[in-house]
């Protein structure tokens, strides 16, 4: 019996967004046995893909497309997926239980799922619509800024997140000349605070890039003809480049869910088991922001882990599944020769614990508040994510030197007979 988002048995059951957290979830589905009507609609021509190569080996131009999509070719047909690209969703009808298409196409649905991702933040600086002005999102602007670095020359990135990071290993790597713009006195600054993101501005300084922080981006300047040739900053400073690459975030695709009269507060807003304030109707991925009921809150997780297991939660709770989805948000990243996976939620912390060896980039960060380990970070140190994940989960107070000790194995940091 269908408990979640209605009674019955769903016939049709239709997925906006043809993304990651769209494509499992219309995999899950098959899997869960469900054989009614799969549709899956993606505004972009290409099949459902994967974006972190995108800014990483796909974008260097070390792999190919094959590399990047969910699934093969032939994965929707033989699965009974009705897989619609270029498809534009207008309107939900949600009294009628139907989406509006182009050209004004009426697809009803018994379920329906959000997976509408996000798209980039604008700057809306003087200059910003030159040519040699990129983003990067989708394959296509991957395809783009590729072809623009394999010709070299000299790039200013802007915008110190993760994005802007990696497109800045990726583009050093390929030998162009590189600086990086980034308002706060340090890069991942948000994310990580100063202590790591000290470490980062470190890495791409020793890399060579050209960091130049403290300062954003007051304009793009260009030549006769309309393209960039410099970008001058808060404080007077030009800088001049061949083009640019602007990754200052993205912004949640909850317009339409927002139209429909469904909750949205950045992002459409959905209980633990990602239903919307309207029954029947989900939301999953970048999209979503999810009460989470371990942390006590609701997120918004713009990372792939999240949309690959995101998807198929909801596929799983349309179906009836009523399962709580509180996997830990988890997140990795690669820069030159440096990995690193990040796993839990620190949006607040009262001290940060380096275990192991801080110049020579091998160790693990975590971050404590009130004693208790919110969140950790291993960098080129590998198979920890699971005892991570085992110290957030478990809630006790830490020892603080015994954490800090990579002598002390972290399965021992719990009080005996605590369950993860």
């Amino acid at each position: 019996m269908i408990r979640r988002g209605g009674t019955g048995t769903p016939k049709t059951i239709v997925i906006v967004g043809a993304g990651l957290a769209g494509a499992k979830a219309a995999q899950a589905l098959r899997e869960e046995g469900f054989d009614g009507r799969v549709v899956l609609l993606g505004a972009e021509r290409e099949r459902p893909y994967e974006r972190p190569p995108l800014s990483k080996e796909y974008l260097r131009g070390e792999v190919g497309h094959e590399k990047v999509f969910v699934h093969d070719e032939d994965f929707y047909d033989e699965h009974a997926i009705e897989l619609r690209t270029g498809e534009t969703v207008l309107a939900i009808e949600r009294a009628a239980g139907a989406v509006v298409l182009g050209e004004r196409e009426r697809l009803s649905y018994d379920r329906l799922l959000l997976a509408t991702g996000a798209r980039p933040r604008r700057l809306t600086v003087t200059g910003a619509e030159l040519d040699g002005v990129y983003e990067l999102r989708t394959l296509a602007s991957s395809d783009a800024l590729r072809e623009r670095l394999q010709r070299g020359g000299r790039v200013a990135i802007v915008g110190g997140g993760w994005i802007g990071c990696e497109v800045a290993a990726s583009a050093r790597g390929m030998g162009l000349d590189v600086t990086l713009i980034e308002p706060l006195e340090l890069p991942l600054q948000r994310a990580l605070g100063p202590v790591l993101g000290a470490f980062y501005r470190d890495l791409h300084a020793a890399n060579g890039v050209r960091m130049l922080l403290g300062s954003g981006v007051a304009a793009f300047e260009g030549r006769f003809g309309g393209a960039i040739n410099a970008v001058r900053t808060a404080d007077g400073t030009r800088v001049a480049c061949d083009f640019a690459v602007v990754g200052v975030g993205v912004m949640a695709r909850d317009e339409i869910a927002d139209r429909s009269g469904i909750d949205t507060a950045d992002g459409i807003l959905v209980d633990e088991y990602l239903q919307t304030s309207a029954p029947g109707v989900f939301a999953a991925g970048d999209v979503a922001r999810a009460y989470h009921p371990l942390l006590g809150r609701s997120l918004r997780v713009e990372h792939w882990a999240n949309a690959l297991n995101q998807g198929p939660a909801a596929a799983r709770n349309m179906l009836g599944a009523d399962e709580p989805y509180e996997r830990l948000p988890y997140f990795f990243s690669d820069q030159y020769d440096i990995g690193m996976e990040y796993t839990g939620h620190a949006a607040e912390w009262d001290d940060v614990i380096i275990r192991g060896d801080l110049a020579g980039r091998e160790f693990i960060a975590f971050w404590l508040r009130e004693g208790r380990v919110m969140a950790g970070m291993n960098v080129n140190v590998w198979d920890v994510t699971a005892d991570i994940q085992t110290l957030i989960r478990g809630g006790a107070v830490v020892d603080r030197e015994r954490l800090a000790d990579p002598a002390v194995a972290l399965a021992d940091l719990l009080p005996a007979g605590r369950e993860a």
